[in-house]
């Protein structure tokens, strides 16, 4: 078997060091050299930071790199910036392409796609590009007004700093978590008279209404028509009574109308006063009582 010489050797082992170092450099450039692509065109006013490998985005998503850019000298403000996007892509016409940056200088190529369900555009045609005004050209306009609001902000630092060197913050702090106590002990308290005070109120104010139920019950049961005629009866006796007393019928009658009786009795209820009274200062005159049996004279 016929030996391979030294230079066949050396010139395999260089072959495979430069498709190696091929295929690692544009591994981390982002490029899948095994993998098919679709190229396309886009055309911009200025590069704006794209460079080759730039990523492409589309709804957020990659789908390719730049992998030229060009200028065309005979016609100023265009830029050309060839991309190499998944053939599965499908741009339909009216898309168009933007240059955006954040705030950390990091571009990217973004394209936004038409609703066009019916054209999209061929592999290899021109997509028209936009320069997006980006995070940076957004901040440069607020600086102006970021400038304005220095000074204010400059006096409300003082016045926190003012606030902060205050002797009496301490105390108005200790006072605020003397409150924060006082109001967990009051919830506390209400928490338990909601869980024991108020349910024994409620079983009372139930068994008042029960309570109540029963009466109007009873009320309700009540005999009225009876206990009205019980109640005409009475007043018809008294009526009577009354009649009779006003017409001089029977002794109180004649004693209420006849003003010679009343005049004899209080005469009599007198002289029985007197009487009494008379018996009690002279006793010996109404009773004579002697063990000899003789009498006084």
């Amino acid at each position: 078997m016929k030996q391979i010489s030294k230079e066949v050797k050396i010139g395999f082992a260089a072959i495979l060091t430069l498709a190696i170092l091929f295929f690692g450099i544009n591994y981390l450039k982002g490029i899948d050299v095994f993998k098919s692509t679709s190229s396309y065109y886009i055309l911009f006013p200025n590069a704006s930071g794209l460079t080759k490998t730039t990523p492409v985005f589309a709804d957020g998503y990659s789908v390719g790199i730049v992998r030229q850019l060009s200028y065309d000298y005979q016609h100023p403000q265009h830029v050309v910036a060839e991309v190499e996007v998944a053939p599965a892509l499908r741009i339909p016409r009216g898309s168009y392409a933007t240059v955006e940056s954040d705030l950390l200088g990091n571009v990217k190529l973004s394209l936004v796609l038409a609703q066009n369900p019916l054209e999209s555009h061929p592999r290899g045609d021109t997509i028209p590009g936009r320069v997006s005004d980006g995070l940076m050209t957004a901040a440069a306009d607020l600086m102006p007004q970021v400038m304005q609001m220095m000074p204010k902000i400059d006096s409300i630092l003082s016045s926190l700093q003012t606030l902060l060197a205050d002797p009496a913050l301490p105390a108005i702090l200790h006072n605020v978590d003397h409150l924060t106590a006082s109001l967990d002990r009051n919830s506390r308290s209400l928490e338990g008279l909601m869980s024991d005070d108020i349910p024994q109120l409620t079983a009372k104010l139930n068994t008042l209404g029960d309570n109540f139920i029963t009466i109007s019950d009873k009320l309700a049961q009540a005999d009225y028509a009876t206990l009205v005629q019980r109640v005409d009866t009475t007043l018809a006796h008294v009526n009577a009574l009354t009649d009779r007393l006003l017409h001089a019928e029977g002794t109180a009658g004649l004693l209420l109308s006849d003003p010679t009786l009343y005049n004899n009795l209080s005469t009599t209820a007198a002289n029985a006063a007197n009487l009494l009274q008379d018996l009690q200062d002279h006793p010996k005159r109404y009773v004579h009582f002697s063990l000899f049996g003789k009498k006084d004279k």
